[in-house]
């Protein structure tokens, strides 16, 4: 029994170590030391050892990727809305300019993205943030709304590498809405919540705050 138990806590600690290094000495890493240019090379890499720890993860159903209860579409249709207000608002403010940049300019270029996103951005993110955090170390963290937010906020963190408040701002709340959409409903749901939402605000002109060639470190 005392073996069980010393097994049980060292295997604690090393999943403790392993959420630290996952979804905060990563992120750090890649804000403080990498050129903008191969973020989303270091973002990939950070994406494949995820899927490796959750393949790895005993008990986990890779079915339940492709399964899930009704579609929230009230909720889908209100993130598009709620993006789209305050990207208008914020651009407005901050880069009247950038507004709706790309679909005046390319539009050509925004359906590119608008088919690729989802895919090559959201899906490797959902995948990482929402069932490997909440399968493999949901035992660690406190239930109910606690836990979302701390989802949200390694969410959050995540995308330090763009030193932006605004960005920062709003992953946290999209991370909210995402974690309780994974939850309530399932990953399908989580994914599609996300990819609206990150196509909404390059639609608006959000892309100029998500772009790694705009990254300026304060440093």
């Amino acid at each position: 029994m005392a073996a069980d138990a010393s097994v049980a806590i060292g295997s604690r600690r090393w999943l403790w170590v392993e959420f630290a290094a996952l979804y905060i000495g990563a992120p750090l890493a890649i804000a403080l030391c990498l050129p903008p240019e191969r973020m989303f090379t270091a973002l990939f890499l950070f994406s494949l050892v995820g899927l490796v720890l959750l393949w790895r993860t005993g008990g986990f159903q890779w079915r339940n990727l492709v399964r899930g209860r009704r579609m929230p579409w009230h909720e889908i249709a209100g993130i598009a809305l709620a993006t789209l207000v305050a990207g208008v608002v914020i651009l407005s403010i901050s880069r009247p300019e950038a507004m709706f940049g790309i679909l005046r300019t390319r539009p050509e270029f925004l359906l590119l993205i608008w088919a690729l996103y989802p895919i090559l951005s959201a899906l490797p993110q959902e995948l990482i943030f929402r069932p490997l955090f909440f399968h493999r170390y949901g035992a660690l963290l406190p239930q109910g709304k606690a836990g979302i937010a701390v989802n949200a906020a390694v969410f959050s963190f995540a995308h330090l590498m763009y030193w932006s408040w605004i960005v920062a701002i709003m992953t946290f709340i999209g991370g909210w809405f995402f974690a309780r959409a994974y939850l309530r409903h399932g990953f399908p749901a989580a994914w599609m919540l996300h990819a609206v939402a990150g196509n909404m605000l390059f639609a608006v002109g959000m892309g100029y705050y998500f772009y790694s060639g705009n990254v300026v470190r304060p440093f």
